[in-house]
């Protein structure tokens, strides 16, 4: 069964970009994605902010397949009046800002109570475990383990 898992924009962002210490747990995140071993999930707000991001640091053309790309790679969420009123409400219990509380809002409207981000601000808002990259490309390498084997007795 695939993992669904609630991710924000860096993680693509790190995964596609230069160098940096998130990019090769970014990389393993999306690869785990890419072999069905996890399903990605986003806010589509976090598509306009790969697509921004991108056309900020280089060409037009590159920024819209990048954000083209997250499209086939993530299910996107919609941005509807639900997530705002919810966002609003997370802004008012946390310290959390902007977008970020519109991806918050997103991922706990749909069922999500842990975000993959390199932003910390998420750790403040209630309901929502922020969980990095590093630390979740790990919990992706760590060895799971197998279910045991009833044990069976011989009858009569």
């Amino acid at each position: 069964m695939t993992e669904p898992v609630f991710v924000d924009s860096p993680v693509l962002l790190y995964a596609i970009g230069g160098e940096h210490p998130l990019r090769a747990p970014s990389r393993a995140i999306v690869r785990a994605a890419t072999d069905g071993r996890i399903e990605l999930h986003a806010s589509i707000e976090a598509v306009q902010e790969v697509l921004f991001h991108r056309m900020r640091r280089g060409g037009r053309e590159e920024a819209i397949r990048a954000a083209a790309d997250y499209l086939d790679l993530v299910v996107c969420h919609p941005l509807n009046e639900a997530v705002m009123r919810r966002s609003l409400l997370v802004v008012t219990s946390s310290q959390i800002r902007g977008r970020d509380a519109l991806h918050a809002a997103t991922a706990l409207a749909a069922g999500f109570n842990e975000i993959i981000t390199s932003d910390a601000d998420f750790a403040d808002v209630p309901g929502l475990t922020a969980i990095s990259p590093d630390l979740y490309a790990a919990r992706l390498e760590a060895p799971r383990e197998r279910p045991r084997s009833p044990k069976t007795y011989p009858v009569g």
